[in-house]
């Protein structure tokens, strides 16, 4: 029989041990496809230049993302792969073959299951394409045309990412065998199993890594006027590489402690499976390490998702506060701009404040600089406030003191705004305030304004030019186009010194589409990285239930009861999923409360319920788990 068929015959066979395998590997092509996909399919064309810009920049940065974790995916799947046949190969050596006919049949067996899991994620990813378009355009609530057509184009690119990769691990593996010995192949099933850990390194990594995963907390809520970035990206580090210590140290140290208290270890039965968790303990600790991260990157997807969305509707909202501004040096112009509005619409509010435009070398505002600055006069900004009913904090303002009033920003590295001093016309003040509400709507976007006490105001006067802003908003939205055409005829009529400016916000602008699409991107990828850790636990909880079938075999000779078997793998599954679910849990609060900080808005609500439903994931990974752990020990 040729060594191909062969092949063909030990991949068909095996097909079944490695379905999790697959459909996983499937399952991130799947993803990475309809990406592409949506990047070329010209569905966003009709946002214009800047959204699709916007748009193809993200599924750049996300398609990196993918790419990355494929790369480590198929890494740890093809190590998997490689280490449950290495025994069965071993057995091949004594029948005669050489390690480079045995490494060459591995070649082909598994570049046959590279292809299948190729082949079906780019079918069921091309069957899929239009309702992976549709969901994603249905949560983004962005109106265009939805493609059902698979691009050929996408397909290549995602077989030219995916394919390479697979490779490399495969000629890997290859590489492996050949240079490996009969002996090392027949114990590459026991490597590293039922090996206790030496405690001192235990102790030495537990306190080292409580060190880094507590920086990385402190990192990720700390507040920071300058160096937020900096914080965010070394909290991601430390974190990753804190849990990677923590499942390396800490947990399996506990868990040696506990085993040596035997009032605990011998109650319940628990001797049958603590010693199984703490002897495949440094076997396992890298891929428990793996699995939480994803979860806690699922987790905080989610949760940037959510922000987005409420960041999203709150700067739509900001900035239609009014749909007409006028800004001129004359006090006189309200009827007149009124008059020409209500020729095609109705008011419904209105407002009108004076403000200093300052050059803006009059202005140190630190490392935050700006190209117009504004200072408002603190009664007259208070009374805009009770004219509109909008919210105002502050009963008075003293001479030393400002307030800065801020547009909303999407998301801000600048988490700490207290003790900022600010020179304004040669005079240091102290930043006692930053509010976002809308006093001058879409005004406040390109303009940095500073309330000053009316004394300081007068102060100041001589060194700037006073404007006056009228601020209306208009009942019928229908009606823009004619009323702005109104309003410019009336102000084309006025003398030039006197018309500086004018604002009017089209209703039906889709200048921040992007965003809708970024946030509903968002709660793609919180599926795919749950997915993902779900799949990588099942599938080394999977490959260990073949590993342990000699030890239950020996256990049920020996006259344990299938029942209380079924119950010791329960519980050490548990224990596994349960270890990690609270590490998950307990760095999500962090992560999350940093992507609060930053996008200033409250999220413990979505940080529960994210976690909720990656606990009710978990619970269902786990029972399949506890399912195939059993039958591939022989338990079931």
């Amino acid at each position: 029989m040729g060594m191909i068929k062969v092949s063909f015959l030990n991949f068909k066979n095996s097909l079944k041990n490695y379905l999790s395998m697959v459909l996983s590997l499937a399952f991130t092509i799947l993803v990475l496809y309809n990406f592409q996909n949506i990047r070329y399919s010209g569905a966003f064309e009709v946002l214009g230049s800047r959204n699709r810009d916007y748009v193809a920049i993200i599924i750049n940065v996300i398609s990196f993302i993918l790419g990355c974790f494929m790369f480590f995916f198929i890494w740890y799947a093809t190590n998997v792969f490689l280490a449950r046949r290495k025994k069965e190969i071993g057995v091949y050596i004594f029948m005669g073959l050489s390690n480079d006919k045995i490494g060459k049949m591995y070649f082909l067996e598994t570049t046959l299951l590279g292809v299948a899991a190729l082949f079906s994620g780019l079918m069921l990813g091309g069957l899929c394409s239009g309702l992976f378009q549709m969901t994603l355009l249905a949560i983004s609530d962005v109106a265009v045309e939805i493609r059902f057509r698979p691009g050929i184009k996408p397909m290549i690119l995602t077989a030219a990412i995916y394919f390479p990769v697979y490779m490399v691990f495969v000629v890997k593996g290859y590489r492996s065998i050949v240079k490996s010995s009969v002996l090392n192949m027949l114990s590459a099933a026991k490597q590293n199993e039922y090996v206790k850990m030496n405690s001192g390194i235990l102790i030495i990594k537990t306190v080292i890594g409580i060190h880094v995963l507590g920086t990385g907390y402190y990192l990720a809520v700390a507040k920071s006027q300058t160096g937020a970035m900096k914080n965010a990206f070394a909290a991601v580090v430390l974190v990753t590489a804190g849990v990677y210590l923590l499942f390396g140290g800490l947990i399996p140290f506990v868990f040696q402690t506990l085993a040596e208290n035997k009032r605990f270890l011998y109650r319940k039965q628990r001797v049958l499976w603590i010693n199984s968790v703490i002897f495949r303990m440094k076997k396992n600790y890298r891929t428990y390490a793996m699995v939480c991260v994803l979860m806690l990157c699922s987790v905080t997807a989610l949760a940037t998702g959510v922000a987005m969305k409420g960041r999203y509707d709150n700067i739509i909202q900001f900035e239609n506060t009014y749909m007409f501004q006028v800004l001129s040096s004359r006090d006189d112009l309200d009827t007149k701009v009124r008059g020409a509005i209500e020729k095609c619409n109705e008011i419904t509010s209105s407002s009108r404040i004076q403000i200093l435009s300052l050059p803006a070398s009059a202005i140190n505002s630190g490392k935050y600089y700006s190209n117009r600055y504004a200072i408002l006069p603190f009664s007259r900004l208070k009374q805009l406030a009770e004219d509109t009913g909008m919210e105002f904090k502050t009963d008075q303002l003293e001479d030393d003191k400002v307030i800065q009033v801020s547009h909303l920003y999407l998301m801000s590295m600048l988490t700490d705004k207290t003790g900022i001093t600010v020179e304004i016309g040669g005079k240091k003040y102290t930043q006692v305030e930053d509010t976002s509400n809308p006093y001058l709507g879409y005004l406040q976007e390109s303009i940095s304004f500073y309330a000053v006490s009316d004394r300081e105001y007068e102060r100041l006067c001589p060194m700037g030019t006073e404007v006056y802003t009228y601020n209306y908003q208009v009942k019928n939205k229908e009606m823009f186009a004619q009323t702005r055409d109104s309003l410019d005829e009336m102000l084309a009529g006025l003398d030039k010194d006197s018309n500086m400016g004018r604002v009017a916000i089209d209703p039906e602008s889709n200048e921040l589409d992007w965003v809708k699409v970024m946030y509903s991107i968002c709660i793609f990828m919180f599926l795919v990285f749950i997915a993902a850790s779900g799949s990588i636990m099942f599938m080394k909880i999977y490959n260990d239930g073949f590993e342990e079938k000699e030890r239950y075999q020996v256990m049920v000779r020996m006259g344990y009861d299938r029942e209380l078997l079924k119950k010791s793998i329960m519980a050490e599954l548990g224990a596994a999923y349960g270890m990690i679910f609270a590490v998950m849990g307990i760095s999500s609060v962090f992560s999350v409360g940093a992507l609060a900080k930053m996008m200033f808005t409250n999220l413990v609500t979505v940080n529960a319920v994210s976690v909720t439903i990656v606990f009710f994931m978990l619970v269902l990974w786990y029972i399949l788990s506890v399912k195939a752990y059993g039958r591939n020990a022989g338990v079931e």
